[in-house]
């Protein structure tokens, strides 16, 4: 079977309009705003507005994608929805986000791989294409994490903020698009990122409320220690099943969890800080949507251009891991 080359071919981004600071945090917990800085690179977050739903994010940033992309949204074959906080359990996000959309004759689902989710839909997006299957997919990462944020507990709540980025893929020129993927998981430590309540194990009730089940609990210093082996792992591994050396990197598109844990990606793979694309002082955390988000400011601030070599990598809950290397 002849495989077209994919790539995406259209982006785009929605962050709600309520900003969540730093100072804003001194008065809700005991914090400041230099440990913030200094432990995270975080001093801003967005916050959804009660009426707005992660659908609703996912809508504003597709909207932007599918017009750049040329498109109409019947022109849509496939919507995948990369998210830890659908709307509800079902109907699924995406296809909530289909109705809003009018992309009457895409297929629609979800796909929950926490933060990496979003690099584990390109992944399906893409194989998808490349066989003939479809011919444009709309990939998408959201998330209301406030929604899922316990503002009491000052280890987790400085972290985490409200999004969702956009891409279209379709097939583009030989030589150009997503020349690898790398994904992976490790179960065996699922128990230190998670939300435990509303589930089949744990449904929700009064002592599950009671207990903040539905919260994100989240073991940093663990969390940490495999972030920064991962990413570089990760990343490292992509290059080498594109036959790209890291050295011909022109951008790197991480997950925007940490700033320490950023700097050790470059670390590792020899980077400058100017070939990153940074973004979490204004938006922390936002899972899913934090790469999309990331690449879409990317294309609007003209750091990408044709021929680049781009690497997006991720970790998140799971525990799970992507990374992917293409040519824009």
């Amino acid at each position: 079977m002849q495989l077209h080359p994919v790539g995406i071919i259209g982006t785009g981004k929605y962050v709600p309009e309520r900003i969540l600071t730093n100072k804003d945090l001194e008065q809700m917990v005991e914090t400041n705003d230099e440990w913030i800085v200094t432990r995270t690179g975080m001093r801003e977050r967005r916050i959804a507005a009660p009426e707005q739903a992660t659908s609703d994010l996912a809508y504003q940033a597709s909207l932007k994608a599918i017009e750049a992309a040329g498109l109409t949204a019947e022109d849509i074959d496939l919507i995948i929805v990369a998210t830890i906080t659908p709307d509800m359990f079902f109907p699924s996000t995406a296809c909530l986000l289909q109705d809003k959309l009018g992309a009457r004759k895409a297929a629609a689902f979800d796909l929950s791989a926490a933060c990496s989710g979003f690099i584990y839909g390109l992944a399906t997006a893409s194989s998808m294409i490349a066989n003939g299957m479809y011919k444009h997919v709309l990939v998408v990462g959201a998330e209301c994490l406030s929604r899922i944020t316990d503002y009491t507990d000052r280890n987790t709540c400085i972290l985490f903020g409200d999004g969702a980025g956009a891409v279209v893929l379709g097939q583009v020129p030989e030589g150009r698009g997503f020349r690898s993927f790398e994904l992976g998981a490790d179960g065996s430590g699922g128990e230190l990122l998670r939300v435990c309540g509303g589930g089949s194990r744990m449904p929700s009730s009064a002592d599950t409320i009671a207990d903040k089940q539905h919260f994100i609990y989240m073991a940093g210093n663990e969390v940490y220690k495999f972030a920064v082996r991962i990413m570089g792992n990760a990343a490292e591994e992509a290059l080498r099943k594109a036959g790209i050396d890291k050295k011909d990197i022109d951008l790197l598109v991480p997950h925007q969890a940490n700033i320490r844990i950023i700097q050790s990606a470059l670390n590792r793979l020899d980077l400058p800080q100017e070939k990153c694309m940074i973004n979490l002082d204004k938006y922390g955390n936002v899972s899913a949507a934090s790469i999309p988000i990331a690449l879409a400011e990317a294309v609007e601030q003209n750091r990408v251009n044709e021929g680049d070599r781009i690497v997006l990598v991720g970790f998140g809950g799971g525990l799970t891991w992507g990374a992917s290397v293409l040519v824009w």
